[in-house]
């Protein structure tokens, strides 16, 4: 994770990939009422979250209001509080790799925001939720998902919003058997198919109900060779679910320009098993 996000160009390959989050901290403060240390990288260690480039960021709120928060492994937001009340109890997987933070079975309301407002949804980015969305319901999982675009956000448990950035996403883990209530998608993601505007809408909102990168033992989807370690609590393989590279996987950490949205069969295969 770096401050300013960049497209991640390899030379040896035409895929653009992308890390699932590129947002612009060029305009955070300096003076963080918030610390990395060695106490909290403890906790994420505990998490089993990567915790090579933790950041402090300013996090806006659903109210507008701005909170200091950790950015983890580039995509995953956490509140101080949020973070000391996370724990990892029963191990973790790694098709899907999780914490124990699941969410309960219910139907999740979702609401994309809409209207004039410099966080509406453009069009693109709304159709690429709307089509994420369908494809979870069309699991028939213990969840599902309803979905309105409004400016309200009333009775919403998770609101996707727009912020400018360059393309990608960011979310949270759920808490108390409830998903994570903000999906932020990044204003250069316009500029994409509607296709890789779902693959992300899906890929954030999968960190919502608790679901990991697939990709935690290498991170090679961004072209990098380094494990975001398993913290001594084991790496659990889910039945039927690859052990190595699922290069396809919509919940790998970094992803390409040619995404269309879709979850491969060992996607399905995880979702299915955690709900």
């Amino acid at each position: 994770m770096k401050k300013t996000k960049s497209i991640l160009a390899l030379s040896f390959i035409a895929l653009t990939l992308f890390s699932c989050n590129k947002e612009d901290l060029a305009n955070q403060s300096n003076q963080e009422s918030l610390e990395v240390t060695q106490d909290v990288l403890n906790k994420i260690s505990s998490l089993s979250l990567n915790t090579t480039d933790v950041q402090v960021i300013k996090s806006t709120k659903l109210d507008g209001t701005k909170e200091d928060a950790y950015l983890i492994e580039g995509c995953i937001v956490m509140s101080k509080d949020q973070l000391n009340k996370m724990d990892l109890h029963g191990g973790i997987t790694t098709e899907q790799y999780r914490t124990t933070n699941l969410v309960s079975p219910q139907t999740i309301s979702v609401v994309g925001l809409s209207g004039t407002g410099t966080t509406a949804l453009t069009t693109n980015m709304r159709a690429g939720l709307q089509a994420a969305i369908n494809r979870y319901n069309n699991l028939g999982l213990s969840i599902n998902f309803t979905l309105t675009f409004s400016s309200s956000t009333s009775g919403a448990d998770i609101v996707v919003r727009r912020q400018t950035g360059s393309a990608g996403g960011v979310a949270g883990f759920p808490s108390g058997g409830a998903p994570y209530n903000l999906v932020t998608l990044y204003s250069g993601l316009d500029t994409y198919s509607t296709g890789v505007n779902a693959h992300v809408s899906a890929h954030e909102i999968g960190h919502c109900i608790g679901l990991r990168h697939t990709d935690w033992f290498s991170r090679q989807s961004c072209g990098q060779n380094t494990s975001e370690g398993t913290a001594g609590v084991g790496a659990i393989l889910i039945p039927g679910t690859p052990s190595g590279y699922d290069a396809t996987s919509y919940m790998r950490a970094c992803f390409s320009s040619s995404e269309t949205g879709a979850f491969n069969s060992n996607d399905v295969t995880a979702l299915n098993y955690l709900y």
